[in-house]
């Protein structure tokens, strides 16, 4: 699960001030530890391959978790750059053993240089998300989904739309522990993707003025363009390679960590204004790259990572994200954290 805002790359990437972000996840890390919690016998498995919920990307499982709180900061991509912080939840629910919804929301702040600074909820999101594939041999897992970021919902002067916005989308998650023993350390790695197309409700929207000296009218239009989103992660699963690979008999600590790069990009791709001989900041790929660790624990991960745009329309300098994130199928295993009707009708299980 994310609860990054996957749609604001269009705006301006994360930015990050990294040594707070550090020491502040550092310490959470060195204080769980200390109430001895064991690694994840956690919710998303494709044999005996563990993916931990990322924060830029979706994991490609259905699951009962919670993310609370997820908390960025960062610089936009507009010039002068605005200072951004989000502070998020996440909530998700299984219906069945393979279908679940997820509602999340974001508060938003916003410095402006020069001007009033601006505060609010952004829309409110819903992902329906169904898991139809797991091949436990090959650590594989298969999800398809859509996105619903509802409209006048939140706050437009934090960015909050009035239009809907609609996002199919297909999600995976492949390990490499099915690479013969002699691969060794390349089979504690494990990738994750997603691509979906976003759709808004409206095409446009067109606003009118009054010229108050001659009374004429004018008229503003501005596209809503269709975007192509995706991403994904590469991982290296340190409890993967005690368990299943080479024990190196390091530290709990360490043994406990996912080190991972995470990238998330945003491509218009139709009802985009275009001219042959310009191409700026409305038409082009916008995206972070995003370098980072999760702990993981039997009932709850933590994380924290660096957020990179990849160029001056996907923000300026360097932010960072951390989040903590609950596993409810785990806490709960009897009562919220099970399916409402615990039924499965996924394939290769």
């Amino acid at each position: 699960m994310s609860t990054i805002r996957s749609g604001h790359a269009a705006h301006g990437a994360y930015t990050l001030r990294g040594k707070r972000a550090c020491i502040a996840a550092a310490f959470a890390i060195g204080t769980l530890a200390m109430y001895g919690a064991s690694p994840a016998a956690a919710h998303c498995f494709a044999g005996a391959r563990f993916f931990p919920a990322t924060l830029s990307v979706d994991d490609p499982c259905v699951a009962d978790e919670l993310s609370l709180p997820t908390v960025s900061t960062f610089r936009t991509g507009d010039i002068p750059a605005n200072r951004e912080l989000d502070i998020s939840a996440e909530f998700s629910k299984r219906i069945t053993e393979d279908f679940g919804v997820s509602v999340g929301r974001t508060y938003t702040r916003l410095w402006v240089p020069g001007g009033p600074g601006a505060h609010g909820w952004q829309n409110l999101e819903t992902t329906f998300k169904y898991q139809f594939l797991t091949w436990p041999q090959s650590e594989f897992v298969l999800s398809a989904g859509v996105s619903v970021e509802w409209g006048r919902t939140g706050n437009a002067s934090v960015g909050a739309e009035k239009f809907h916005t609609i996002t199919p989308t297909l999600y995976v998650g492949k390990g490499f522990g099915d690479l013969p023993s002699a691969a060794g350390f390349l089979r504690a790695f494990g990738i994750t993707g997603q691509v979906g197309y976003a759709i808004p409700s409206w095409r446009r929207t067109v606003t009118t003025s009054i010229d108050p000296d001659s009374g004429n009218f004018s008229f503003d239009e501005e596209r809503h363009p269709h975007f192509l989103q995706y991403g994904g992660s590469v991982q290296f699963s340190m409890p993967y390679l005690k368990a299943n690979v080479v024990d190196l008999g390091l530290p709990d600590v360490i043994n406990r960590m996912v080190p991972l790069v995470e990238a998330s990009f945003s491509t218009p791709v139709r009802n985009v204004v275009t001219s042959a001989n310009t191409f700026d900041d409305t038409n082009r790929t916008t995206g972070t790259v995003n370098p980072g660790v999760i702990y993981v624990a039997d009932k709850f991960q933590i994380g924290a990572e660096a957020i990179i745009p990849i160029n001056r329309a996907s923000g300026k300098g360097v932010g960072w994200v951390a989040q903590l994130h609950f596993y409810l199928d785990d806490i709960f295993p009897t009562s919220i954290g099970r399916p409402i009707i615990p039924v499965s009708a996924r394939i290769g299980q």
